[in-house]
């Protein structure tokens, strides 16, 4: 018996076969053809495969997202056997003797410069379209597995630590757990096991090994623990436990439809926290009030230019209708600190976490966060929308961003699109300086939404993705709840209300804790919406204390 000690970061116990994740290399390099009909037969094969892809794609957005939405993958479709775009491949197949890879590459980026230096907005937003196949094809050409991992058979996986955008691309399906030998409890391996609801261990170090691929992996989320090869009475209790946890799942089911209402009446919100138009399932399966917390970055990171206007419209759109009147609050891009996109080009910080990220990024490229909020208004005509801004610290942030709102607003009503003019606008408190000037800020917004994790990282000085902190970065720490307490009474006494929308809100040992500060919200993964609505149905709201903010 073989067993590994790390840190549990989703609860739970699962067991399967591991599998690594493989990175693969998806450099263009030119090649001389010794074989001009073999790598034409590679380009055919490459092309049909990835037809075959989009038109699946293509199926599945229409059932999940409607026609519209489905309209993107039917066109990128067609363009992998557009005349002039193959014809310019096999021209420079031939003309520089190369492989189909470099000629595929160099179609691909013609193409692109071409559409965007057109007049045009519309043509120049079909650049990222162009790319988008190109790189389809090239992965083809070159065995980059899609989705990740290739087993015909549901996997626990193990990585060093999977990067945001290296999430994204997961066949979610082939995934019974995660283990990593990095990682935190706040990074995005950790968010998305939660989010599905499956076990995941991370800080295993150099214990996980690829020599283990293949075994048989026992994983228990909450321990930390996992076993290879166990003895009797280890699996006897294992077993045992995996029983006790889908007894409690099928009592969980009761709480469907219930009221989230403490005994004597205080009702707290419980939405839940998503990264895409695919987590929607979760939150409706789950019985989500609401969504507290969409992390739109995660449509940048997921392609490989800066997504269209339409694109995001159809997603923010899918999202709104499919929670039928249901609030949708959506995060505008939190680019940079750890989740860094290429094709913005930025420049290289010493220290990410305190550089241009987030709504700095938004306010210093006016282009690229008028093009978003133009998609989220559009969106807010078929739901319940609100919009929130993230790492603010100041008024004049805040008024800036309620400046293009207003501006983009009065594009809409002159071309005669329709929006909610209500929409709601909201703002992430998240580091000190938004808690010192949290009454000012209260004056200027609809509604405050506090990020734990990155309040708790600046107010400890503690980095967040850092594993070997142990004890150091303590999101139960007075300071973090005090500062919960002060944006609450300056919240309430603008009358608006506040959530959390950090990994703290589903901490059940600190709901009577929130429940005497005031919080009115807490947006939590939604596997965690039913255990938490059981444990507000089971407190008293008037007997809950402050005493966790003493030291």
């Amino acid at each position: 018996m073989i067993q590994l000690q790390g840190k549990g970061v989703s609860k739970g116990v699962t067991s399967g076969p591991v599998y690594f994740f493989r990175r693969s290399d998806a450099t263009v390099t030119k090649v001389e053809n010794a074989d001009p009909a073999a790598e034409k037969a590679r380009l055919a094969e490459a092309q049909e495969k990835s037809i075959e892809q989009l038109n699946r794609l293509a199926d599945k957005c229409r059932e999940e997202a409607g026609e519209e939405a489905a309209v993107l993958f039917e066109t990128h479709a067609m363009f992998v056997e557009d005349e002039d775009y193959v014809e310019c491949i096999m021209d420079t197949m031939e003309s520089e003797g190369c492989n189909a890879e470099f000629a595929v590459q160099t179609a691909g980026e013609q193409f692109a410069a071409m559409f965007a230096a057109m007049e045009d907005a519309y043509m120049r937003a079909r650049a990222a379209d162009i790319r988008d196949v190109t790189t389809r094809i090239l992965n083809n050409l070159m065995g980059v597995i899609e989705g990740g991992i290739d087993s015909e058979v549901p996997v626990v996986l193990a990585a060093d630590d999977l990067a945001p955008s290296e999430t994204l691309q997961l066949d979610k399906s082939k995934i019974l757990g995660f283990m990593t030998q990095g990682g935190s409890g706040n990074s995005h391996t950790a968010i998305l096991a939660r989010t599905m609801g499956i076990p995941a261990i991370c800080g295993l170090g150099e214990q996980l090994q690829p020599a283990m691929e293949g075994s048989v992996a026992y994983v228990d989320g909450e321990t930390g623990t996992v076993t290879l090869d166990p003895d009797e009475p280890t699996l006897a209790a294992f077993e045992a436990k995996r029983k006790k946890q889908q007894e409690m799942k099928l009592l969980m089911q009761t709480m469907k439809g219930q009221q989230d209402v403490t005994l004597d009446g205080r009702e707290m919100m419980v939405y839940c926290n998503i990264g895409s138009p695919d987590d929607l399932s979760a939150v409706l399966n789950n019985d989500g009030r609401g969504i507290g917390l969409f992390r739109s970055e995660f449509l940048y990171l997921k392609a490989s230019d800066f997504p269209t206007e339409d694109a995001q419209f159809e997603a923010y759109k899918a999202v709104a209708a499919g929670m039928k009147g249901k609030r949708v609050v959506i995060r505008t891009l939190d680019i940079g600190a750890d989740k860094q996109v290429a094709y913005f080009d930025m420049k290289k910080e010493e220290n990410p976490a305190l550089g241009v990220r987030a709504i700095r990024i938004c306010l210093n490229r006016p282009e690229i966060f008028r093009t978003q909020l133009r998609a989220l208004y559009r969106a807010s005509a078929f739901g319940k929308v609100a919009i929130m801004f993230p790492m603010i610290t100041s008024v004049w942030e805040v008024r800036e961003c309620k400046r293009f709102c207003a501006e983009v607003m009065a594009e809409l009503d002159r071309e005669g699109i329709a929006y909610n003019p209500k929409t709601e606008i909201g703002i992430m408190i998240e580091t000190p300086a938004s808690i010192f000037v949290a009454d000012a800020l209260a004056k200027e917004v609809d509604f405050f939404s506090v990020g734990t994790n990155d309040l708790t990282q600046y107010t400890l000085a503690c980095d967040r993705q850092a594993n070997d902190l142990g004890r150091f970065f303590d999101p139960h720490h007075p300071a973090v709840l005090r500062a919960l307490k002060i944006a609450t009474d300056a919240a309430h006494a603008a009358g608006i209300w506040i959530g959390i929308c950090g990994e703290l809100g589903a901490d059940l040992s600190l709901l009577e804790t929130f429940l005497a500060i005031g919080i009115d919200e807490l947006s939590v993964s939604p596997s965690s919406v039913l255990p938490l609505r059981a444990a507000i149905r089971k407190s008293t709201a008037r007997t809950c204390t402050l005493e966790k903010l003493d030291c």
